[in-house]
């Protein structure tokens, strides 16, 4: 792989919070110091789409996708 090329990492089909917030980018995009408070926001006022399986929250990857394009606003 060249120098210049980032090595883009994989992601699991369903993804823990922690992979949500590194999937988001939200430590470079945000100033919050809880990464957690966002995605607390994210799914309150953004209806971010999650599973519940065994007492613990899992993001679906092709939901989180689609999420993101429906949130995707062209020119605005």
């Amino acid at each position: 792989m060249e120098p210049t090329q980032l090595k883009q990492r994989e992601f699991p089909t369903l993804m823990t919070e922690e992979e949500l917030i590194d999937f988001l980018r939200i430590p470079e995009v945000s100033k919050a110091t809880d990464h957690h408070n966002v995605i607390e926001h994210l799914k309150r006022f953004r209806t971010l789409p999650r599973i519940h399986i065994c007492n613990s929250v899992l993001y679906p990857k092709e939901a989180i996708l689609k999420w993101i394009d429906a949130q995707t606003k062209n020119g605005e």
